[in-house]
This record gives C-alpha cells, structure tokens and sequence, in this order.
C-alpha cells in the first residue's frame, strides 16, 4: 500500500475539497491529506492514494469523494463546549428570545455545523433544564452537517466516557445518559428533540426554513475570508428579524448590519430587527 502522494495529486485533492465542500486545506498539510485519506484505501480496495486521487478525478462524484470530504473534515466537539457562550444561552440569549417570541409561542433554532452531536443535544438538555416551558412551544431544532458519518453518529447518540468526560455536568449524565457496553447513550427523549439533516454551508440554505437562532461555532475558521463572507451573508437571509449568530470565540464579522451584542469570548451578534 503506497502512501506517498506527489505534490500534483496533493494540490487536487485540495482544490477538490476546496470547490466540494468550501474547506480551506493550506498548502504544507500534506501531511493532514496524507494521513486521513490512508484509511480509505482499504475500504476501497486501492493500492495508493496517487491511484485514489485518480479515481476522484475520473468520478468526482459518488462514495469515494463522500469518504474524502467525511475524512478531511474536522470534527472536533464536545458537551458545552467553551463554557461562557452556554452561559449566554442560559441568561441573556434565551430569554430575550423566549420574550420577543412570546405571542407567537415559537423559535427556531440552527445549529449549523453538528459534527457528531454534542453541541445540539447540549442546546436541547440546556432547554429542557432551564426552559421547560418551550417543550409546549413550536420549538424546531435543526442540526445540520456536510458528513453523513457524522450525522449518523449523532442519530445514534452513544457516546465514549472520554466524550462524557469533557464538559457533561455529572447531574446531566444521570438525567439523559444510560450507560452501555460501548459507552453511555442519550435518551431518546433528547435525541427526538433534534432534527437532523445533510447541509453544506457553501451550497444554497434556503431550504432550510427560517431561524430566530443560529449556531456557526467554530467553522467559519476552515474557510478562507471570501467563502466566510459568502457563507455569513447567506445565513442572515434565512434569520429572523432580531435573530441571533453565536460564532466561536475567534470569529467575528465587521459587518455593520450585524449589531454586536456581548464583548469578550463570548461572540454574540443581531440582526436588525
């Protein structure tokens, strides 16, 4: 099995997760191409990756370019993640929401890249925990990503205990958990609270529906600056007035039809009512 890639197949790979999924791969990480992509060529019965990069040339479509796009993905998460943008939710965000959507007796929420479920199933024990009375609302929970394999993960809801291990509150482990041969799974009570559904970020999201709240955390930074923008643009078409963005603590936007509404790590913006 030959692993060695030359610098002409390691470019198109590049450019072809670049065009497929939006995914910046700078030059010099042919290591990360290297080594997630080796896998595959057992699953596809290839001799090397100079061969599996002429597959994906010759059929840029199909399983094999689904298995490259799923392996370069980076899908790194955990319960909670970060910590003060969990306590936005729970003391400022949510509540303004819960107020301005009172009448209506709705809210829609995104969560747009879910990799394998931690941050939507924390958004739905956080409501179930401190909000309950959204269990009599309309609530829609959405959580999209561009990895089938991740999607399926999160359909599953089994987790390993060192996934339990970082961020799940112990009460919260004995509320939603129940422990397995394999690991600990969430109740299903939690599971069937989140839609779930293959979107990529750079392709058109109007089929998505509208949101009053839209979690991009820690995304936006795979791409480059102008696919960022493209992508930002895009999602306030499909947010509500006086919606809500949540980024990650290193993004932001300078746009100046975002209002910026909580300074520090926590980056929180509005849309214009």
């Amino acid at each position: 099995m030959e692993t060695n890639l030359s610098p002409q197949a390691e470019a198109f790979i590049a450019q072809f997760v670049k065009l497929s999924s939006g995914i910046q791969i700078d030059a010099g990480k042919g290591y990360l191409i290297t080594s997630r992509l080796t896998p595959l060529l057992e699953t596809h019965q290839l001799k090397s990756l100079e061969e599996l990069a002429g597959n994906l040339k010759r059929e840029p479509r199909g399983r094999l370019a689904e298995d490259v796009i799923d392996a370069l993905t980076t899908n790194e998460t955990l319960f909670f993640r970060d910590g003060r943008p969990w306590e936005a939710l729970r003391k400022e965000i949510l509540p303004g929401l819960i107020r301005r959507r009172a009448a209506e007796r709705s809210l829609s929420i995104w969560c747009g890249a879910a990799s394998s479920g931690q941050e939507p199933y924390s958004l739905a024990m956080l409501i179930r925990r401190h909000f309950p009375e959204l269990m009599g609302w309309k609530l829609r929970l959405l959580a999209t990503d561009i990895s089938e394999s991740m999607l399926e993960r999160c359909r599953q809801g089994l987790y390993s205990a060192v996934e339990i291990g970082r961020g799940l509150e112990p009460e919260l482990l004995r509320s939603f958990f129940k422990q397995e041969d394999a690991g600990w799974r969430l109740d299903a009570s939690i599971r069937g609270m989140v839609e779930l559904r293959r979107q990529n970020l750079t392709h058109s999201l109007g089929s998505l529906g509208s949101f009053d709240l839209v979690l991009l955390r820690n995304v936006l930074i795979y791409f480059d600056d102008a696919t960022k923008l493209d992508i930002l643009r895009r999602v306030r078409q499909i947010m509500n007035p006086g919606a809500i963005l949540l980024l990650g603590s290193t993004e932001m936007t300078n746009a100046p039809e975002w209002e910026r509404c909580i300074e520090g790590d926590c980056r929180f913006l509005r849309k214009a009512a």
